[in-house]
């Protein structure tokens, strides 16, 4: 496929909101999304802060629709209409006032360095503070147990900070493009990821977006209503409870994992928990910002 002349050649700018400070938050679908975890919690995200489209993106450069095929809606025999793949940026506020901006829609196949490019210059036309990507992935982790969160970081000094310090080479999405291209231009950018119980993994899970919504809260600074996530997250653990107790096995392999989880747990107990460190990657982007805002030797 030809590779478009500039980034601008793939949006179209349909409004230029005055936005204050936002944060950018990306979740494109066809990545790693166990339990749709992080489609669910962008959803609640766009239900409830009055969204509006921004840009968008032209996908006959992005998409290969024999992939990411559009949904034909058929009633009684009569094609009404045609679903196409898109990508769009809207922008919105929380219940504070606060700015933000969400990139959703679906993972392009195609043009990624153009398409980072694009966004790129977008989070820098709007002047974002940051940019935070969702994801979620299978793990061994019962059910029984507050989803937990990693993070993925464009910088070491946020990555000495994690639970989760492996080292290993793994494909990328888009979105960890997105991170190293934002380091780039001194924009500091993220990844949060909640882990899904393995065994739960291909069904939606509500406790891990509930997990991605309160992490969004502590390490962006926004205010989310989480109240219908948080009911939909305790019918998920009566109705998995029940399943576990209708079967002797579920409940060895379940009590294997809550033991696995809660040893540990305790390993880990003089390292900082789930909500320390989300404080202190808000404590150390706010330093880095602090220390751009002072430095007057430009």
């Amino acid at each position: 496929m030809t590779r478009p002349a500039a980034p601008e050649d793939l949006y179209t700018l349909m409004r230029t909101p005055d936005l204050l400070d936002p944060v950018l938050l990306v979740h494109l679908d066809g990545w790693i999304d166990a339990g749709q975890t992080a489609h669910l919690a962008v959803e609640r995200i766009l239900s409830q802060i009055d969204a509006s489209t921004v840009a968008t993106f032209d996908t006959e450069w992005l998409i290969d629709h024999r992939a990411h095929r559009p949904t034909m809606h058929i009633v009684d025999g009569v094609n009404v209409g045609i679903d196409w793949p898109f990508i769009e940026l809207v922008a919105g506020r929380d219940r504070n006032g606060n700015d933000v901006l969400v990139l959703h829609g679906t993972e392009p196949d195609h043009n990624w360095r153009t398409f980072v490019d694009a966004v790129v210059e977008l989070g820098q036309r709007f002047a974002i503070r940051r940019m935070i990507g969702l994801g979620s992935y299978p793990a061994a982790a019962p059910h029984t147990r507050p989803a937990m969160l990693s993070i993925t970081a464009s910088t070491p000094e946020l990555v000495d900070k994690t639970l989760n310090n492996a080292s290993l080479d793994v494909p990328a999405g888009v979105e960890s493009a997105l991170e190293k291209a934002f380091e780039l231009v001194s924009i500091d950018s993220f990844g949060l990821w909640a882990q899904v119980p393995h065994y739960v993994s291909s069904s939606p899970y509500p406790p891990a977006a509930l997990a991605l919504i309160e992490g969004l809260e502590r390490s962006a600074g926004l205010t989310l209503d989480s109240a219908d996530l948080a009911t939909e997250s305790l019918s998920t653990r009566n109705r998995l409870d029940t399943l576990v107790q209708s079967e002797e096995s579920h409940g060895q392999m379940l009590a294997q994992l809550e033991a696995q989880h809660d040893e540990f747990a305790e390993a880990q107990a003089d390292l900082p928990s789930s909500d320390e460190l989300a404080a202190e990657v808000e404590r150390f982007l706010q330093s880095q910002t602090d220390d751009d805002s002072g430095d007057t030797t430009g």
